[in-house]
């Protein structure tokens, strides 16, 4: 985990050898890294990424091996802390990206769905793929279905197939595809595509640079409140109060008086 001058910190799952498939050590260190990154005020963005050939395989095998050897109250213990793993990604404060290349499998599809903003290396693939251990995508479950939707959930976790990046594109995996790739089954980038990738990642964290962090905050928290559906009264309400309070804040008052002046707000890293 590195955190540069400008305040992107990354942080890299470092299992190569295995794909960066994780086990207890791995949910226990991601979740450390992002509680203690939410609360270090000179960070502004979070990029998740894996070394080597892949993002993450998902889950290790010899963990699930032990798994289903163990006790129900192991597996409950060890699956909440997978949970609530993937809650702290998807709750903290701060953007994050996930770049993604080469093998997003199982659990790696939900690290993916937990954060912000996915960018992924055309050679990317993708599966929802426990139910060919004989086990269910259960804890991201949630996250897939909020992405794609229910119908595209149960085709992606019944089937259990491998997409390629233009697919998973299409369905709302990712929000962003760089370079062609040559479709499902590549692992990992040539050099030229992974410069590429790096670069879209870089865009993406300099436009998310370039708004306020406290509004950016505000939104994460009021998006979460919300879902597609009718705009009731109760939600009316809700976003009302929410604008009212944050237009009356520092980071509004300087981020009007910025516009104004013609200059990049205060919170804009000086060269970005």
């Amino acid at each position: 985990m590195t955190t540069d001058a400008r305040g992107v910190a990354r942080v890299m799952m470092n299992r190569p050898a295995v794909f960066n498939a994780f086990n207890e050590a791995m949910i226990g260190e991601l979740d450390a890294a992002f509680a203690a990154l939410a609360e270090d005020a000179s960070v502004r963005v979070i990029v998740l990424c894996g070394a080597g050939k892949s993002f993450s395989a998902g889950a290790d095998i010899q963990w699930m091996k032990r798994a289903s050897e163990a006790t129900q109250a192991w597996n409950l213990e060890d699956a909440r802390r997978f949970a609530g793993m993937l809650d702290r990604i998807a709750r903290c404060p701060k953007p994050t990206v996930a770049r993604v290349h080469g093998l997003a499998l199982g659990g790696g599809v939900g690290l993916t769905l937990a954060c912000d903003i996915a960018i992924a290396s055309g050679r990317a693939t993708f599966a929802v793929s426990e139910a060919r251990l004989g086990i269910l995508p259960s804890v991201i479950g949630p996250y897939v279905i909020n992405a794609v939707g229910p119908r595209q959930a149960r085709r992606l976790a019944l089937t259990a197939g491998r997409i390629d990046a233009r697919e998973a594109l299409q369905l709302g995996l990712v929000q962003q595809v760089v370079g062609e790739g040559d479709g499902p089954g590549t692992e990992g980038a040539d050099g030229a595509e992974a410069t590429a990738l790096d670069l879209a990642v870089d865009a993406c964290v300099s436009d998310l640079l370039a708004s306020g962090p406290q509004a950016q905050a505000e939104i994460k928290t009021l998006f979460a409140q919300l879902a597609a559906g009718p705009i009731t009264e109760q939600v009316r309400e809700l976003t009302a109060q929410t604008i009212a309070r944050v237009r009356m804040g520092a980071e509004a008052k300087e981020g009007f008086a910025a516009f104004f002046d013609k200059r990049p707000a205060g919170w804009v890293p000086q060269g970005d």
